[in-house]
């Protein structure tokens, strides 16, 4: 198994360009990719991704989940 991310808009669109910060290679395992989300959010908004889906192999498990905080 391998978990990754989309990277998109927030209408769920594929982002049109990625910061360096956004790993497309695959993650071991569903906890690895979601502390790289935890630790490089931020990066990642700045850098214009303004949400994520999480796929294991080619299975949907959440997303779109923005990267924008809660107002």
């Amino acid at each position: 198994m391998s978990w990754t991310w989309i990277y998109q808009n927030e209408d769920g669109s594929p982002s049109p360009s990625l910061p360096a910060e956004a790993v497309v290679t695959p993650f071991p395992t569903q906890a690895d990719a979601e502390a790289y989300i935890g630790q490089s959010w931020e990066e990642l908004l700045a850098g214009g991704v303004e949400a994520v889906t999480l796929y294991e192999d080619d299975r949907e498990v959440y997303g779109p989940m923005s990267l924008k905080p809660a107002e």
